[in-house]
């Protein structure tokens, strides 16, 4: 119910950007939220009418986003599970069968008192402590079947229970996770206290170049996956446009095996807030935007308390910092997509040229960068570039977060300098949880390794392309020898079949006819021609260029892999 309140809150929203537009998406939650978590028709025309929008376009953004209940009813407890790849490998689909059967419904159904839905979702950002259930906004991690009885029962007493938090890390190298085990450590007094805003003080006296310079020598090279020089990437800004600038920090993270970013905001905000500050300078924005995904809610609101400690102790007299939530697509990792979806459109990807340092948000200037990446420009202007390439070697320096989860005994995120043994990072988070069959190491979207593949690995860009993968996000998926390797491609192409945003027909119907063939011979229905269709299609749909955006590749190679290394697996299906 749309309320005087909410008009208010809604008046806010538009204010807040520098065009209307941009308050659609999160205008919509705020309506969401407030009937019940359901989106009515009623409800979007009255939101589309405020913030002064079409109510087509409002129902076209509404439909197009997972988190948006628009066109289905959920009940007043939303149970989503986890059961991507790293959920998979971490005992998700027990889960969803124990819940099941306890609530008496099935996957997708509501029970008939309207209480509870039971839902399986996409990776949420949670692979070093699954399986996850997210209900409603809150996420209760590591779950256990006494943990859902727990769970369960105290929601039928309408009690929404405090959240554990249990996560394993480790660092080597002592900065991006620094004050990690801090008490408090989200507080601006506890980031001053361990050296906190010190380069920003140090960075509030140099010339915008100097400090593109300094980022530009430390040869640092963007954290979100792509691996482009950030230095080198600022360096393409237009001069003398006339036209404002932006800073967007890409905090997406919805790539499966990803969760390192959410180690940042979430115990160390200020790290990421004066890596933009100072970032900003350089580039001579006056106004950043940091992009979340929307099921992060709970760290939204660290972000933007940390931004309210910032502003109140003087640290952003030049620019201001919007936090945008998503709302669930994993395309808007790409750049362009995630700048659609900032101008409250869907998140679709743009074709390039123009590229968004020329022709970004609202038509201007801008550069996208992760939140890794954001985060280390504090250590390169406090300490120098020289600094930060002590840590790695050359074109591959620096520290770096690796997320490691599925078959290990310690899940979590460790930091360690790039270039480190794919061995020793195993050995760091408790070694194999029983036999090694292969690991996927840079994110979903890179190709698998066998284990003799990774024992001569070495974490860094170079040398997991010498290895036939890409280092990616760094995100580790350890895989036994429990797990059939057709089975973790259908999982995974299933996740890009729902992903994709439709705007391209390769991505679109290869993905969705490459899951057809593979339940069929996971049923044992299938021929060797269908193996030959696949690898016809991935092979296809792997040429750069087939595709408007990277999305396509990011299923072909990883499915071309798993077919070409486990040929034997897939051949066994066939009856």
């Amino acid at each position: 119910m749309i309320d005087q309140s909410m008009i208010d809150k809604i008046t806010e929203l538009k204010a807040k950007y520098p065009k209307k537009e941009s308050a659609l998406m999160p205008a919509l939650m705020l309506a969401q939220k407030a009937n019940s978590n359901n989106l009515s028709e009623e409800d979007m025309e009255k939101v589309a009418a405020l913030v002064g929008v079409t109510s087509g376009k409002a129902f076209g953004v509404a439909t197009y986003y997972s988190m948006y209940n628009a066109v289905k009813n959920v009940g007043k407890y939303h149970l989503q599970v986890d059961t991507n790849i790293p959920a998979t490998l971490m005992g998700a689909l027990k889960i969803v069968d124990y819940l099941e059967k306890k609530l008496g419904i099935k996957e997708g159904e509501t029970t008939k008192d309207g209480l509870f839905t039971l839902s399986t979702v996409e990776c949420l950002g949670s692979c070093g402590t699954c399986p996850v259930v997210q209900v409603n906004d809150v996420y209760y991690e590591n779950m256990t079947t006494e943990k859902l009885d727990s769970l369960i029962s105290s929601l039928q007493e309408g009690v929404m229970p405090v959240k554990e938090v249990n996560y394993n890390f480790g660092t080597e190298c002592n900065v991006l996770l620094k004050n990690r085990g801090l008490e408090n450590s989200t507080s601006i007094d506890t980031y001053i206290q361990t050296g906190g805003y010190k380069a920003l003080e140090k960075a509030m006296a140099m010339e915008p170049q100097a400090i593109t310079n300094e980022v530009r020598n430390s040869a640092i090279r963007g954290r979100g996956g792509a691996g482009f020089p950030a230095g080198v990437k600022w360096g393409f800004l237009p001069k003398n446009t006339g036209k404002p600038i932006y800073l967007i920090c890409n905090a997406d993270e919805g790539e499966p095996g990803t969760f390192k970013d959410r180690q940042i905001m979430e115990y160390d905000p200020h790290l990421l807030v004066e890596g933009m500050i100072i970032s900003a300078k350089a580039i001579d924005s006056n106004l950043g935007f940091i992009y979340i995904r929307g099921e992060f809610e709970w760290i939204a609101d660290i972000l933007e308390k940390a931004i309210e400690e910032a502003k109140v102790n003087n640290k952003m007299s030049d620019i201001d910092i919007i936090v945008h939530r998503g709302a669930g697509a994993y395309v808007c990792g790409e750049e362009t997509a995630l700048i659609e979806s900032i101008e409250g459109k869907r998140g679709q990807p743009r074709m390039k040229p123009p590229f968004p340092a020329v022709e970004g948000l609202y038509g201007c200037p801008t550069i996208v960068n992760n939140v890794e990446t954001l985060a280390s420009v504090p250590f390169i202007i406090d300490k120098g570039a020289e600094a930060f390439k002590a840590f790695g070697y050359e074109n591959n320096t620096g520290f770096k977060l690796f997320g490691i989860s599925g078959a290990v005994n310690k899940p979590g995120v460790y930091e360690y300098p790039m270039g480190i043994s794919f061995n020793k990072l195993i050995e760091a988070a408790g070694g194999v949880k029983g036999n090694l069959k292969a690991a996927i190491v840079g994110g979903l979207s890179v190709p698998i390794l066998k284990p003799e593949e990774l024992n001569n690995l070495n974490m860094d860009y170079d040398s997991c392309i010498k290895h036939g993968t890409g280092l990616g996000s760094g995100g580790i998926m350890v895989i036994s020898d429990e797990f059939s390797i057709p089975e973790l491609a259908l999982r995974t192409i299933q996740f890009y079949a729902h992903e994709s945003c439709g705007k391209c027909a390769p991505c679109k119907e290869g993905s969705h006819t490459i899951v057809m063939i593979l339940k069929k011979l996971l049923a044992g229905h299938g021929t060797i021609k269908d193996i030959a269709k696949l690898e016809e299609i991935v092979n296809t749909i792997n040429n750069v260029g087939s595709t408007l955006c990277p999305t396509g590749q990011a299923f072909a190679m990883p499915i071309k892999a798993m077919i070409e290394k486990f040929r034997d697996e897939f051949t066994r299906l066939i009856k």
